[in-house]
């Protein structure tokens, strides 16, 4: 009963995120269920790239997706915001300004 388990370290080349990183998009992904637009959310990590997808119903195709992808780090960045069509709406260097968009959605979804 008193036993831990370490937890099994990730295959090597495996991209994940970050703890700071994961809690940044599951906050605004409970701020956009709390406002009833998004209701489910699945993640991918492979070895190229980590990817979070948010759903508005589990039978659809994701709306966003939020794709960390180490190889574009020094080009145009490793963050990238992808819609629901396939279409890149935002890349960039850091995580902040790639999320801007939805976020600006979301006081639009509150303001309403």
């Amino acid at each position: 009963m008193g036993t831990v388990t370490p937890f099994p370290m990730p295959a090597t080349g495996q991209v994940g995120f970050e703890r700071i990183e994961l809690t940044r998009i599951l906050d605004l992904y409970g701020r956009m269920v709390a406002a009833g637009h998004w209701r489910d959310y699945a993640i991918d990590l492979g070895r190229e790239a980590a990817i979070f997808s948010a759903f508005r119903r589990t039978a659809e195709n994701p709306e966003f997706r939020v794709e960390k992808r180490p190889a574009l780090r020094h080009r145009q960045g490793m963050w990238s915001l992808v819609g629901e069509g396939g279409a890149i709406l935002r890349r960039g260097h850091e995580l902040g300004p790639v999320l801007a968009p939805v976020e600006r959605r979301l006081l639009k979804l509150v303001g309403e």
